[in-house]
């Protein structure tokens, strides 16, 4: 009988987990375009190697594309960590930097960095949810897991844009986008 019950709740927490990757809206940006980008540290990786990462000292460089994923090497999100890999250089040459955010630990991070994001942009643990908390990025039914939310932050510490959807295809057109019409609109000002 336990073993049926343990079967049971862990085919319902995979599913759970399927389901928030494939059903639109389970997550939702709720910081929106002129907000304060909450500031954070995290414990990140870039091509395997462990580093510190600070928004401040990032936006500091320009922009931040910071993007919020469930879990590493589950199939949609090494779909959109491949996206952000091939784009990377594009993004580059707009002076944005790109981080990817889950409530994953370091270790498994590590690995993920290498793989599925081709050590072309970092990666940061949050498994006490603190940045997905304070980004408002957790899923609606499990807050301390990551949904697939994006934003595009400026130096000056504000929100420029905000994207949610369940689609990993979809981040990389759209901050790309945004990015684009930040770096027009400073050549304007």
């Amino acid at each position: 009988m336990n073993m049926k019950l343990l079967h049971s709740s862990l085919a319902r927490m995979f599913i759970m987990l399927a389901f928030s990757c494939a059903v639109p809206g389970m997550a939702s940006a709720q910081l929106k375009p002129g907000d304060a980008a909450p500031a954070f540290t995290l414990a990140a990786t870039l091509a395997g190697e462990a580093f510190e990462f600070s928004l401040d000292k990032a936006l500091e460089q320009g922009p931040v594309v910071l993007y919020f994923y469930p879990a590493a090497f589950t199939q949609g999100c090494t779909i959109e960590a491949h996206n952000f890999a091939e784009a990377t250089d594009e993004y580059k040459a707009y002076g944005a930097t790109v981080l990817g955010v889950s409530a994953d630990d370091l270790e498994k991070l590590k690995k993920f960095s290498v793989s599925a994001c081709r050590s072309k942009f970092a990666v940061a643990a949050d498994p006490a949810a603190k940045v997905i908390q304070a980004y408002d990025a957790g899923m609606s039914f499990r807050p301390n897991m990551a949904g697939r939310v994006s934003y595009v932050i400026t130096p000056d510490h504000k929100i420029y844009y905000a994207f949610s959807s369940s689609n990993p295809d979809d981040h990389v057109p759209n901050t790309m986008a945004a990015v684009k019409q930040w770096a027009l609109d400073a050549k304007v000002k």
